[in-house]
């Protein structure tokens, strides 16, 4: 059908709308996005800005709040432990233990060229069993040693220091003591001191020395 001339001019109007849209929509990225999804585009993140030292700074992250440690509870201070509970003897048996070992001790090293092995184990009374006391009287009374001691005249006096226990037990006790002694000779005055182990048997308020070594020698 031919269009008459005010026809064809409608045509050509609305063919230059639909051509101009098109090209709106194709060169135009704005309007291609709104036309195409229906909603705007979406917010770029924001960049995190500069400080002035040049490093990019971000929101601080919170910090772990830590509690401080709770201070240890002090120990209630109290009276020392009762270590006899823990021993064979009690705080007695183990002071009479030790004043029979000093005793044994000064009286074993305390003698006189004058005396015969007798008068020597007189100070021991009490103190020894009567095995050691006949082993010392024995060692005592030795030709060799006798003659040594008459022909220098010794006359010697000691004393006793506990220095500690060595081994104990419920019926024995092994003192490590210190002997101090001072001689008395033809030649003069001469000090000397030497280190033993000193055993005794017993208990309660009752003990005897029934061995005496050089500590060196591993008394137990």
């Amino acid at each position: 059908m031919d269009l008459s001339p005010a026809q064809r001019v409608l045509a050509f109007f609305g063919i230059v709308v639909v051509l101009g849209g098109m090209g709106a929509y194709l060169l135009i990225p704005g309007v291609r996005s709104a036309l195409g999804q229906g909603q705007p585009p979406a917010s770029p993140t924001p960049t995190p800005t500069a400080s002035a030292g040049g490093a990019a700074t971000s929101p601080a992250a919170p910090v772990a709040s830590t509690a401080p440690a709770t201070p240890a509870s002090p120990v209630p201070s109290g009276s020392a432990p009762d270590i006899y509970q823990w021993l064979p003897f009690s705080q007695a048996d183990l002071a009479k233990a030790a004043s029979v070992t000093v005793a044994f001790g000064t009286a074993y090293d305390t003698f006189s060229y004058r005396e015969s092995s007798s008068d020597y184990l007189a100070s021991m009374r009490g103190l020894a069993t009567s095995e050691l006391s006949s082993t010392l009287a024995r060692a005592y009374s030795t030709p060799g040693v006798a003659s040594q001691r008459a022909q220098r005249q010794q006359v010697s006096s000691a004393r006793t220091v506990i220095n500690s226990i060595r081994t104990f037990g419920s019926g024995s006790l092994t003192f490590v003591v210190t002997i101090v002694q001072t001689m008395h000779t033809k030649q003069g005055k001469s000090h000397s001191d030497g280190q033993y182990a000193i055993t005794l048997t017993g208990s309660g308020e009752s003990w005897l020395v029934n061995d005496i070594e050089l500590a060196s020698a591993g008394n137990t």
